[in-house]
């Protein structure tokens, strides 16, 4: 098993490039089982989500080529099961995206219990309760849900109780072939969801409304095949931003929408952190000391739960007190316990993270909790006294590419070695 090492307190400056978003490219990979014949993603991340995603599809008769590092063909011509493997779907939560594909092709599904990072309940309840208005009975059995389509899937008016962005997206998919009009009310703004429906239409649906909290899906007949470019990955630029922040020298990120990270921006502005934006590009150093500022995460265009880890890591360098309210995933304070071995002053209360900032880490062992926590403390460990020793690494595998040679590029003494070398 490998490990970062990182010794802390050298200067990182210059300018990095972030590829295509992890959370569009598994969605838009299981969309292409709606369309038989060969379907080109391009600027798609060469992460182990993507990887495991290709054999959820494979495992349903895709054929899934690499074209390049960040190019994939899949044909799904040959798909001829809609029977989900219970090893795969376990892995990785994006899995249950084929949910919606396999329902509008094949009139039935079925679909392993969601897995991926522990940070959550995964309740797919508004998946199920949306599905069900269209016209899908489910059975549970055996930890596998069996989702059939007894007289077809009728368009109908969906109220999502929370802008879930995994129930918005199998609402989609599935409603492209239900007979009629399907309104999903309070439905998930994220560009992730725009992306998902930009490529549909492409395909030959007729979606509106992507992007707002009102989106119409009117049913039509088969899909066609395209080549379509995922989304820069926004949250992938937060994180190298964030650092940027943390260490003060600049740090340019390119390759996405800093649109998608509107109020993490602003919010990185009130901390005290110089911002500059462009129309692909972001930049961020700072000029003094961070000052606290309180956040709470929520929906698009809220504050995103992913982000929250890489912030929580800033506040806690902060001159002051800050208090960070999560309200999308109950476990998501998990990196608190890492941060403090480090030297941070993070008390917990509830869904409430109470961050004394302190001026500065030292530097520790310390385990990934989960994808974002564990870029997090590669991040403290930047500005840590010592060197920082990150184990569970196979979470940061899941959404980053190139994590470690990127950080180099832009000059900080990181390095991934075998626990064997230690």
């Amino acid at each position: 098993m490998d490990v970062i090492r990182i010794e802390g307190g050298y200067p990182i400056t210059g300018e990095v490039r972030v590829e295509g978003a992890k959370n569009s490219a598994l969605k838009l990979m299981a969309a292409t089982l709606m369309a038989p014949g060969v379907t080109r993603l391009t600027n798609v991340p060469n992460i182990s989500d993507v990887h495991t995603m290709g054999k959820v599809i494979e495992n349903l008769g895709a054929r899934v080529t690499v074209l390049g590092t960040h190019e994939l063909e899949i044909d799904t011509s040959g798909v001829d099961s809609w029977v989900t493997s219970y090893d795969l779907v376990a892995k990785m939560r994006a899995s249950t995206a084929v949910l919606g594909p396999l329902l509008a092709r094949f009139g039935k599904a079925v679909v392993a219990m969601p897995g991926g990072c522990n940070i959550g309940a995964r309740k797919i309840d508004m998946h199920i309760l949306g599905l069900e208005a269209l016209g899908v009975h489910f059975e549970v059995d055996h930890g596998n849900i069996h989702a059939s389509v007894p007289n077809g899937l009728k368009g109908a008016t969906v109220t999502l109780e929370f802008p879930s962005v995994g129930a918005t997206e199998n609402l989609l998919m599935a409603s492209v072939h239900a007979e009629g009009t399907t309104v999903i009310d309070n439905a998930a703004r994220e560009p992730e969801i725009v992306d998902l429906a930009n490529m549909l239409n492409e395909m030959g649906a007729s979606i509106t409304g992507a992007g707002t909290p009102t989106v119409e899906v009117t049913g039509v007949g088969e899909l066609h095949p395209v080549e379509h470019r995922v989304v820069g990955d926004r949250i992938e630029a937060g994180t190298f931003l964030a650092m940027g922040g943390l260490v003060g020298e600049p740090v340019k990120v390119t390759g996405f929408d800093p649109n998608h990270l509107g109020i993490v921006l602003k919010k990185f502005e009130t901390m005290g952190l110089d911002v500059e934006r462009g129309e692909d590009w972001a930049c961020v150093s700072r000029p003094g000391r961070i000052k606290p500022a309180d956040i709470q995460t929520l929906p698009f265009p809220g504050f995103p739960t992913d982000m929250q880890a890489q912030t929580m890591t800033l506040l806690a360098n902060a001159a002051g007190d800050a208090i960070i309210t999560e309200n999308v995933f109950e476990n998501r304070f998990m990196l608190a316990a890492e941060l403090n071995r480090m030297g941070a002053d993070i008390v917990i209360e509830g869904h409430h993270a109470i961050v004394h900032g302190v001026e500065g880490f030292s530097g520790a062992p310390v385990m990934s909790p989960d994808l974002r926590g564990g870029a997090a403390l590669v991040m403290a460990g930047l500005v840590a006294d010592g060197v920082t020793t990150v184990s569970g690494i196979h979470h940061i595998d899941r959404g980053y590419e190139g994590f470690v040679d990127k950080l180099c590029s832009l000059g900080a003494r990181v390095e991934r070695v075998s626990v064997d070398d230690e």
